[in-house]
């Protein structure tokens, strides 16, 4: 007889999985179809009876989920009466389903009782408004009610998912299990059996004779395991160090992906609500979602769904894109809070990583043109590397899911908000440290995020008295290893130690803070240098505050709130005419600094404040790591710039004749029409058309929402120009309405001085700044009279407009001539000229870079010591055919509209250029 039937081996699952994995799917069901609906067809599913997109922008259920019941099944596309009708029907039913759960709930099990409660409530009162919208979109049809009602219909859909999950408290106060029995490999006589087990162990040696067992022959495998085992945490800490990278460039990679849709709306669209997804920490205040994502497996899912923010390069819709990021970001903001949440021993690892993190990826930005490489703006044509980036990525993540231990560190406890919200809840007051902490992400995103940032701050122009964005940013970089080193430094000297929290530390900070904004050159970038010694070194002593904080979910919710007002507040200080109230922030960025160290000395060991916090700890086999990263990182950064520093001269495209052809673009902050980075698009254009002097538009990308990059990276190291001997930074009278800068260089061409301005008006709806900054700019090119002198400019007027309009300012009181008088058909770009021989004028369509045009007008420079003979009106237009000048003077041919033009762009307005003849007794 065998043992086979009465011996077997059981797997034992807990119910309350059970209802987790039931919860999971059902989320995933319907929020991976809301996804899947707006990656498709957007712009269909948010379209009703009444109104589309943009006045309806937000699904509802019925218009993305395949199959949810028959009032979801059959939309209101499909029959609008039986959906309603079947509508009606689900939430009846949920009537008895709901209350009757809640009268069938064991007294016992209080917390499962008020938990239904609390749901249910919440959903019939989702009900009010959603019927309130539901009869202004159905009776009163009006556009845009419909998006309201959907995000009631969501609720419901959502609270009933998170109603059905309070199973688990039922199954785990039943101790409910399911035991699956399996059934043996091996059967084993009972005879057999019976006889072994009542032997002696001196019979069993008689029995089983010892003997030398020959070692099995080991394979390659085994061996190449073994010899990796010895390396494998310095693996894992890499690995580790590379999803933080990732984690935060999706981060970081949101706002410059929204901010295509504020450009080209030119208003505030609604996209902007996109932000709100970092938000998602509120999450984590249900014990489901803390569980799963708490778990390493459940970690693990969250890091893969994140990566959809990586995948995202290759979707070709801007909106597509949109939504990726910011389903991505959903699950990054969680991670971020999981993580920072971490035991006491582990808070040291996890803002070690994080600070690693930030720097690493501000020294791929200045490795790639100030572009993150796995960014969603760039692909393979535009300097990005994504499928590196996430085929990397799957690997680090790889690493995560299989190693033994989740870090150095002790494996952390499942948290429960029941009880303990965070694994040192120490400190009941969460408020300071969530501000504190929020302001410290802002600060490092808007600061630390690119290398040249802090330059820019510092730039005052030719010549020369300061650092450079592309030569001196790998300075940043080691301020920022500095800093994180010292936490490491401090931990291993005495570990106990709270001096990064010290009130004098603090200080310190504000006084770099200080001398940043206030100096300039050289004195302004050593204050910003030690500004981000300071925010680097804090990031362990603020995320062990924030972990020690008695509400997670309420922490890190407030946390990423103050990132978004940042966020706004930020990019307000530089506002457009359509930004609603941006007048109160325009030129503020004082205030907004100050806000952000105020918020930053919350997180800080005040006297009389008794809100101290735990000492970071981190161990001696992180610190060795830390330090070894950052000296590779440091010395990465010193590579690459001696690697991008600029080789080429200046040489003038045509010295003979002694030709200047300078052009105007509004490029757009560099965001094509596609949502791309238009650097090498912008390169490609410059290059054919053999340009000398360039104005660029609309440029200042030193911000969060343009993604901290600069647009001149790749000209300046490719492409040569003219030196400038001399520059000043101009910000013209704005009384009423946005910025208006003017940059004024004279060049040195040809060992002739040349006045070049480049300048961008305010828009038609603040009259008053358009005619003062139109006088300004009269003045300024006025002043250098009889110099030589080319305006490059976004004007907004029409030609020859009377005043106040800004034309007659411009054209009289700067004593220039416009390139061609009889132009009629332009409104915002303008050139205008004087002291030079104009031989052309070409105007070069945008393709999809931008919204506007190139303009490019050329001219020939006189003989040195000697001005224009004529400058008659007669004189200057001499118009010409092409052939009656020299070869020199043509622009490319294959740019005609009758060659097919180059990558989209041709000669246009005229179909080609025009060109004029020298008045006689011209001398060259």
């Amino acid at each position: 007889m065998s043992v086979q039937s009465s011996r077997r081996q059981r797997l034992t699952i807990d119910a309350s999985a059970i209802s987790v994995v039931h919860t999971y799917l059902a989320f995933t069901a319907f929020f991976s179809a809301l996804f899947i609906g707006c990656a498709l067809h957007y712009k269909k599913i948010v379209k009703n009876g009444i109104a589309g997109y943009p006045e309806e922008w937000f699904p509802s259920v019925s218009a993305t989920t395949l199959s949810c019941g028959g009032w979801v099944y059959i939309t209101s596309s499909d029959d609008h009466d039986w959906h309603d009708i079947l509508m009606i029907t689900y939430i009846v039913c949920n009537v008895p389903w709901m209350f009757g759960g809640i009268a069938c709930t064991a007294s016992q099990n209080a917390q499962a009782k008020r938990r239904r409660k609390l749901v249910a409530s919440a959903f019939f009162l989702a009900m009010i408004p959603m019927v309130y919208f539901f009869i202004q979109h159905k009776v009163n049809r009006i556009p845009g009610a419909y998006t309201r009602y959907s995000f009631f219909e969501w609720s419901l859909i959502i609270l009933d998912v998170v109603y059905d999950s309070i199973t688990k408290l039922d199954f785990r106060a039943a101790n409910l299990q399911v035991r699956i029995a399996v059934k043996p490999v091996v059967s084993v006589p009972t005879s057999t059996l019976e006889k072994d087990v009542f032997k002696t162990p001196r019979a069993i040696e008689k029995v089983i004779p010892v003997q030398k067992l020959a070692a099995p022959p080991r394979s390659t495998l085994s061996v190449l395991r073994a010899r990796l085992s010895g390396i494998e945490p310095s693996l894992n800490f890499l690995s580790d160090v590379y999803l933080s990278y990732i984690q935060w460039s999706i981060f970081t990679g949101l706002p410059p992906t929204l901010f295509y849709f504020s450009v080209w709306e030119l208003s505030i669209a609604g996209h902007e609500a996109s932000l709100l997804a970092t938000l998602s920490p509120i999450l984590l205040s249900n014990q489901i979602v803390l569980d799963i994502a708490s778990s390493r497996i459940g970690r693990t899912l969250v890091y893969l769904v994140s990566y959809i923010g990586l995948a995202a390069y290759a979707l070709g819709s801007p909106l597509a894109r949109l939504f990726a990021v910011m389903f991505a970001n959903v699950a990054v903001s969680i991670g971020f809070a999981v993580d920072w949440s971490a035991p006491v021993a582990s808070v040291g690892y996890q803002a070690t990583l994080f600070g690693l993190g930030i720097l690493l990826s501000s020294l791929s930005k200045h490795a790639n043109h100030t572009n993150n490489p796995v960014w969603p703006i760039v692909n393979e044509t535009s300097g990005g590397y994504n499928k590196i980036g996430l085929t990397l990525a799957l690997l680090a993540l790889y690493s995560f899911y299989s190693r033994s231990s989740p870090n150095p560190c002790s494996e952390p406890e499942p948290k429960t908000s029941s009880s303990v919200s965070s694994p040192t809840a120490v400190r009941k007051f969460w408020f300071p440290d969530a501000l504190a902490l929020g302001s410290l992400i802002y600060s490092v995103h808007s600061l630390l995020n690119e290398a040249s940032t802090m330059i820019a701050w510092s730039w005052t122009g030719y010549p020369i008295t300061g650092p450079l964005p592309h030569l001196h940013g790998s300075l940043t970089h080691l301020a920022q290893a500095v800093g994180l080193i010292l936490p490491l430094v401090i931990s291993s000297i005495a570990p106990t130690s709270t001096l990064l929290s010290h009130p004098l530390w603090f200080a310190y900070g504000s006084t770099s803070a200080y001398v940043m904004y206030s100096y300039s050159d050289w004195l302004g970038y050593i204050g910003g240098l030690n500004l981000a010694v300071f925010l680097m070194s804090i990031i362990p002593s603020v995320l062990m505050r924030a972990a020690s904080s008695s509400s997670m979910a309420k922490t890190y919710f407030t946390a990423m709130l103050v990132v978004i007002l940042f966020d706004v507040f930020g990019t307000f200080t530089v506002a457009y005419a359509f930004v609603p109230l941006g007048e109160y922030f325009r030129e503020r960025t004082s205030h907004v600094l100050a806000v952000q160290m105020a918020l930053l000395g919350l997180g800080f060991n005040w006297p009389r404040v008794r809100l101290s916090s735990p000492a970071v700890t981190i161990p001696a086999a992180l610190r060795a790591k830390a330090r070894n990263t950052l000296a590779l990182v440091s010395v990465l950064s010193l590579l690459v710039t001696m690697y991008r520093w600029p080789t080429n001269i200046p040489q003038p495209h045509r010295p003979g004749p002694r030709i200047i052809r300078a052009g105007i673009w509004t490029v757009h902050f560099g965001i094509d029409n596609e949502g791309r980075d238009s650097q090498r698009r912008m390169r490609d254009l410059i290059k054919d058309m053999e340009l000398d002097i360039v104005g660029l538009l609309e440029t200042d990308l030193h911000r969060v929402v343009f993604g901290n990059r600069d647009l001149s990276r790749v000209m300046v190291e490719e492409l040569g120009f003219f030196p400038i001997i001399n520059s000043t930074h101009h910000l013209l009278p704005s009384p009423r309405g946005e910025l208006a800068p003017a940059i004024h260089a004279v060049l040195d061409i040809y060992g002739t001085e040349v006045n070049v301005i480049v300048a961008h008006n305010g828009q038609e709806e603040t009259p008053l700044d358009r005619e003062l900054q139109s006088k300004e700019l009269g003045r300024i090119m006025g002043e250098a009279y009889p110099q030589p002198f080319i305006f490059l400019g976004y004007v907004v007027t029409t030609p020859h407009a009377p005043r106040p309009a800004p034309y007659d300012y411009m054209v009289t009181d700067g004593r220039v001539h416009d390139i061609d008088k009889d132009d009629h058909d332009r409104w915002c770009e303008y050139i205008f000229y004087r002291g030079l021989y104009r031989t052309a004028y070409a105007r070069v369509s945008r393709s999809t870079i931008t919204d506007t045009e190139l303009q490019i007008g050329q001219f020939a420079l006189p003989r040195h010591g000697v001005g224009v003979t004529n400058e008659t009106e007669t004189a200057r237009y001499l118009r010409a055919w092409k052939e009656e000048l020299p070869e020199s003077h043509w622009f490319p041919m294959e740019y005609y509209p009758q060659q097919g033009g180059v990558r989209g762009h041709e000669y246009h307005v005229f179909n080609t250029p025009l060109y004029y003849k020298f008045p006689e007794g011209a001398v060259l």
